[in-house]
């Protein structure tokens, strides 16, 4: 399951920039509106996870 963290995106941001990032043996979708992905063990569902959040293309 997704959560919401952090604070609300500034007012002109209207593009998701999703990055993962690894901490010990899992990965983490993170975007610059302050939304978080579970963590996962393989970096292809991590990387799932932020394609599906910023939306399509």
């Amino acid at each position: 399951m997704t959560q919401q963290d952090g604070p609300a995106p500034p007012p002109n941001l209207t593009e998701h920039r999703t990055t993962t990032k690894e901490k010990g043996h899992f990965c983490m979708a993170h975007c610059t509106c302050g939304w978080r992905g579970p963590a996962r063990r393989a970096r292809s569902l991590a990387r799932s996870d932020a394609e599906k959040h910023a939306g399509p293309a």
